[in-house]
């Protein structure tokens, strides 16, 4: 069971969009149990969701780094990996390249997003769902919401609504590895201060220090 204690303090977790005019999901998790879950598309309404719910830590589905050397998602250079990248790659998880397509606007959206909530106060993760998910045997959304709904119930989870999407999924998920994060047991790929990416421990917990460029 991932959800061991149900006093934990509270973690928001955000699977978002690369673009306002899509759905990010966005949920509160206390302890064991989602306590709310809902969709948004701004900025503002991200921020003032966090405000309301004032967890613990934020964690965002979404690259909240640029490669090493890379001033913008739009320089032309043949940086396109940043360490913690490479070690997913290493692991064989699966995941978009933050350089190609749409995953630039949602990089340079994550990375503006986590230095106003940072600002204000609040510590803010990079989480990768699909990697957690992957992880724990439970389908990522891409494998039916159903299953991913079901995966995370036997993880111990709460409060999970049978019309959650599959953006919300993703949420709790994130969520779900930020508590992990609280607890000391989860596996931090790459540097904190400098940009990383939280999953969950693949088997005996382990630090896992990457060395060479910053994230």
């Amino acid at each position: 069971m991932i959800a061991e204690n149900r006093y934990l303090p509270a973690v928001v977790g955000v699977d978002l969009a690369g673009s306002t005019k899509r759905a990010t999901g966005i949920c509160k998790l206390e302890g064991d149990k989602v306590t709310s879950c809902t969709v948004v598309h701004t900025d503002e309404e991200i921020i003032s969701y966090v405000q309301k719910e004032n967890p613990a830590v934020v964690a965002v589905d979404a690259p909240l780094s640029r490669p090493y050397g890379r001033k913008s998602m739009e320089d032309k250079t043949d940086r396109h990996f940043r360490p913690c990248d490479r070690e997913l790659l290493r692991r064989h998880i699966p995941f978009f390249p933050i350089t190609l397509g749409p995953m630039r606007s949602l990089t340079e959206r994550g990375i503006r997003l986590k230095k106003i909530l940072t600002r204000r106060g609040y510590v803010v993760i990079e989480v990768y769902p699909g990697a957690a998910q992957d992880i724990w045997h439970i389908g990522r959304k891409q494998d039916g919401l159903s299953k991913l709904r079901k995966g995370l119930q036997k993880l111990g989870i709460k409060g999970l609504g049978k019309k959650m999407n599959g953006d919300e999924l993703d949420a709790v998920t994130a969520a779900i590895v930020g508590q992990l994060f609280l607890q000391g047991k989860a596996e931090i790929l790459g540097n904190l201060k400098r940009g990383a990416i939280i999953i969950p421990y693949f088997k005996e917990p382990r630090t896992m220090p990457l060395h060479g460029d910053s994230c």
